[in-house]
């Protein structure tokens, strides 16, 4: 039933998630800004040498617990800064509220280890084989040329266009939040426990669906069914592998190209399901 503290808790909510949000998104349009106006042509140079090991430090960075990193991924993959595959890399490491729901749950803390393993791992190794095969397709992709018909960059220098860009996505976020959590405050736990095929051995499949929701409710929800026991580890695994916060969404706001988009997220689901149904098996 939705009464006004039920309106309050997810409009509340919405701006929290969003505003967390706020410096990395900035950063990055900030850095963008500098490489397209600045030093274009030897940051594209650097970078592109720096590439090879690209996944490598995506999933390190995306294990930190925190969705910024994902969204600022996406925003640098949009902008042709970095590779598909340390795009997938981040995206599959991505860690956010996961980790302290663990810590403070009694005995939860023992899991952040293998999860943290478990991810990086599959991060890094799904980067450098997605970026292997786009190597030997030929594939290459182009710096993307940020404010075109945006009239931002009409007034010069890197600040303005940075903040312009951070404020207009940041509206963006704070509307599919606002969707997301209340969608989800309204279905309850108990329905999603099971959407989820409980106690199937295709779990791994319906969590790493949830887990595609763009949302960080998605990583909350299926850690607390994990914690409470309805979701097997390898499930949950497969979920939080294919969440990456609120990065898809930007993905899929900020890149031209609904072709790779579309790629990127079956890989990630595909991904992110057969690894948690192969830790099924395997446990």
């Amino acid at each position: 039933m939705f009464t006004w503290d039920f309106v309050w808790d997810i409009l509340w909510d919405a701006l929290l998630d969003t505003l967390k949000l706020l410096p990395f998104l900035f950063l990055a349009y900030l850095l963008m800004e500098a490489s397209e106006h600045r030093f274009s042509e030897k940051m594209e140079a650097r970078l592109r040498r720096m590439g090879k090991l690209g996944p490598l430090v995506g999933a390190a960075l995306g294990c930190v617990p925190q969705c910024g990193f994902s969204s600022a991924a996406a925003n640098f993959y949009a902008a042709g800064l970095i590779s598909r595959g340390t795009l997938l890399a981040v995206f599959l490491s991505t860690s956010d509220e996961a980790l302290p729901l663990m810590i403070t749950s009694p005995g939860g803390w023992r899991m952040i280890p293998p999860l943290l393993l478990s991810k990086v791992a599959v991060g890094i190794a799904a980067g450098f084989a997605v970026d292997l095969i786009l190597k030997k397709r030929g594939a290459k992709r182009e710096l993307y040329d940020l404010c075109e018909n945006c009239g931002c960059e009409e007034e010069g220098g890197i600040l303005r266009p940075a903040l312009w860009h951070t404020g207009h996505i940041l509206l963006f976020i704070f509307c599919i939040n606002l969707l997301l959590n209340g969608a989800i405050e309204f279905l309850g736990q108990e329905r999603i426990a099971s959407i989820l095929l409980h106690g199937s051995a295709l779990q791994p499949f319906a969590a790493a669906l949830v887990g595609l929701i763009p949302n960080c409710a998605a990583s909350v929800t299926l850690t607390q069914l994990y914690l409470a026991g309805s979701l097997s580890f390898s499930a949950c695994l497969a979920g939080l592998c294919s969440n990456a916060g609120i990065g898809l969404a930007v993905l899929l706001r900020m890149n031209k190209s609904k072709r790779e988009n579309f790629q990127i997220i079956v890989t990630l689901y595909l991904v992110s399901a057969l690894f948690g149904l192969a830790l099924q098996l395997l446990l």
